[in-house]
């Protein structure tokens, strides 16, 4: 039976979402369970629902958000908070109407999540000090081998039990995950054992700078790891993320003929206050929806 679920495609505070630009608004949004297709604009994914698994298809007609594929009551919410439709980005879109970032304002800055911060913080691990293909094949991997399986045969991202069941070779020869082996095994005993929990961070009553020390204190996770999972995950957009890639592209967009300090950088963008780490990401990223993902 083909199901259709539709969501309002608004923001908590009555904005706009673009949907093309949310889908690639990073590039951890397009790994697996993800599959993304620009050009048609949808998203399929494999999420866990009341019983097992299911895969669904999310498109976006007028101002409706469109999920193919279930119903479940548990999917729903999980895409909705995906999406983060209730996320109120109408004060960014005032601060940014008079200068150069006035596009955003169409409804560009929404950051796709995973269903979990434990995914994110994984996913996030698993960017450092690789190149993307290395990132993909770890995430396939973890989703082929450690997922649930829904009945088309796609798998769901594995919950933290599983990850902390597989024992160390299995991250070591199976993954390749190199030094991240142990951290990403230390993290999913962690959150399996109750010892730690990472969707406490959602709580906004958290200042910015407890979310990030405890971030740096997950193992594996240094100052760009805590920045980007606070911008993409956590919708806490104060840091910029600072790494091998934006460095560079942000040079090469400002027209700097050398490269620049990060201090500098952050000065450029300090006007924007609690909102400095999404306007650098937004000035970086402008052409995504027209040139397609950098990876």
């Amino acid at each position: 039976m083909h199901t259709v679920t539709e969501l309002p495609l608004i923001g908590g505070g009555g904005e706009p979402v673009d949907f093309a630009r949310t889908i690639v608004s990073h590039g951890v949004a397009e790994l697996p369970p993800n599959r993304l297709d620009l050009a048609a604009r949808t998203l399929e994914t494999t999420l866990p629902v009341s019983r097992g698994a299911c895969t669904v298809r999310i498109s976006a007609r007028g101002q409706k958000l469109r999920i193919e594929g279930s119903s479940d009551p548990k999917l729903t919410k999980t895409v909705r908070h995906m999406f983060r439709l209730d996320e109120d980005l109408s004060r960014f879109y005032a601060l940014v109407r008079d200068d150069e970032l006035a596009w955003c304002a169409l409804g560009a800055g929404r950051m796709l999540r995973a269903p979990t911060v434990f995914e994110d913080v994984v996913k996030t691990i698993c960017t450092t000090n690789t190149a993307w293909s290395g990132t993909r094949k770890m995430t396939t991997a973890l989703v082929e081998h450690l997922g649930v399986a829904a009945p088309d045969g796609r798998r769901t991202f594995p919950t933290a039990a599983a990850m902390a069941q597989a024992d160390e070779s299995f991250y070591r020869d199976v993954v390749r995950a190199g030094y991240r082996g142990p951290y990403l095994k230390a993290l999913a005993v962690d959150v399996a054992e109750g010892h730690l929990d990472l969707e406490q961070l959602n709580d906004r009553d958290v200042p910015d700078d407890e979310v990030a020390a405890r971030l740096l204190a997950l193992p594996g996770v240094g100052p760009y790891a805590a920045a980007h999972v606070m911008l993409t995950s956590l919708g806490r957009y104060s840091r910029l993320v600072l790494d091998s890639w934006t460095r560079p592209t942000y040079c090469k967009l400002a027209g700097a003929r050398t490269a620049l300090r990060d201090a500098t950088i952050e000065r450029r963008f300090k006007r924007y206050g609690e909102w400095a780490g999404l306007a650098f990401w937004l000035y970086l990223t402008r052409s995504w929806v027209e040139d397609g993902l950098p990876v």
